[in-house]
């Protein structure tokens, strides 16, 4: 159940595995076990169906609007279930190591703010919680110590922003080095992934095979959108058995590079 430590952004694809038979926290209805914290498959679709609901609402109207009548894949949002856990489970990693160091964490960003980016109406819960992380994350980044510039950080970052269609895939390390320039942005989400590992690690974090990779939830500025893209710091484990795997991402490639903010 002890997953390795991440010194100064070291590979996201060499951490350990966490198990949910290891510990004997086996139950299928459960997402994941932080600490004594319980998130159950049942809270994660829960959001995820409000996600969809909401988004296919807003979408009938504007089209309804329009005098046009939208298809059944304009109606659904590419908001995943992994990105739901993603999400609570990092604001409770977040929130453990906040204490832990007696930082304040103050109100700054609201989901009407990430709502156009996001692409969901700022009523979801997911935009709600992407705001409670977005607070969260803005304040341990400014904390922690920006991580190493290697190539194992900076094409993990890439990675993660290639799978989301945020960047174009297969590019070198570097011209993925050429790209990021000073890759301010790749210390930053690596050293935030170091620190929410060593939490998991420290409170014996379970995840369910469904929902593996987990990943901190993170975003780059692409001109004058957000990249939202997930960097790993919970691999793939042992085979699954009886639990189906997570939905795919869809994810088109685009040409231009995010710039750090």
């Amino acid at each position: 159940m002890r997953a390795r430590r991440l010194i100064a952004a070291a590979s996201v694809a060499a951490l350990g595995v966490l198990s949910l038979t290891a510990c004997g926290r086996t139950s299928p209805d459960v997402a994941a076990y932080v600490g004594d914290r319980t998130y159950s498959v049942d809270r994660v679709d829960a959001v995820y169906d409000d996600a969809q609901a909401r988004f296919a609402e807003a979408v009938r109207q504007s089209a309804t609007q329009a005098g046009i009548t939208p298809t059944a894949e304009q109606l659904r949002s590419s908001v995943t279930r992994q990105d739901v856990l993603n999400l609570l489970v990092s604001i409770e990693l977040g929130k453990r190591i906040v204490a832990e160091q007696g930082l304040s964490v103050p109100d700054q960003v609201t989901p009407d703010q990430l709502a156009q980016q996001l692409q969901m109406p700022p009523q979801a819960e997911y935009a709600k919680l992407w705001g409670e992380w977005a607070d969260i994350s803005i304040v341990l980044t400014q904390k922690l110590p920006p991580a190493e510039l290697s190539d194992e950080s900076v094409m993990a970052v890439y990675q993660a922003i290639a799978k989301a269609g945020g960047i174009q895939p297969g590019l070198s390390v570097t011209q993925v080095r050429q790209l990021f320039g000073e890759g301010g942005f790749v210390r930053t989400a690596s050293a935030l992934s170091a620190a929410l590992e060593q939490e998991a690690d420290e409170v014996d974090l379970s995840v369910n095979p469904r929902y593996r990779p987990l990943g901190v939830p993170s975003w780059v500025n692409k001109g004058q959108e957000l990249v939202f893209y997930a960097l790993p710091y919970v691999e793939s484990g042992s085979p699954v058995t009886d639990i189906s795997t997570p939905e795919p991402v869809v994810t088109p490639a685009e040409q231009n590079a995010p710039v750090a903010p």
